[in-house]
């Protein structure tokens, strides 16, 4: 049976961290993104696809809860899985692990609804939700 999430391994740019070496809270976010990125190419449906033919996912809701520090040069793996699915919108699930210790260091979801290029809301065809699944 197909994993109902991806993983992708990142390793921390010292560029995202703080003058501490601590990751920059909003960047956790683009490891989300990251995450997000993977899922929906894994799927077979990577977004400039869905974006060529006319539908876009914006984010209309984001949140991470930290649990753990991670540091320059540590490498992590993002876990990703749709936690809901309608015809509107999509919510992304994410946790993020240290790949030593596999230490829960944050967890969150986005929320996503359908648009066209112009931001009215639509829905997203069945061809793509079945791949989202």
């Amino acid at each position: 049976m197909e994993n109902r999430y991806v993983d992708i391994d990142v390793r921390v740019r010292y560029e995202e961290t703080d003058k501490f070496g601590v990751v920059y809270y909003a960047n956790y976010l683009v490891y989300f993104e990251v995450g997000r990125a993977e899922y929906c190419r894994q799927r077979g449906i990577p977004y400039d696809q869905m974006e060529k033919e006319g539908y876009f996912l914006l984010v209309a809701e984001a949140n991470c809860r930290y649990k753990a520090p991670l540091r320059y040069d540590e490498e992590v793996t993002v876990r990703t899985w749709v936690r809901k699915l309608t015809a509107k919108a999509v919510v992304f699930a994410y946790q993020i692990f240290t790949k030593g210790e596999g230490k829960l260091a944050a967890e969150g979801e986005t929320i996503h609804i359908v648009t066209d290029s112009t931001g009215v809301t639509g829905n997203l065809p069945e061809k793509y939700r079945n791949c989202l699944r």
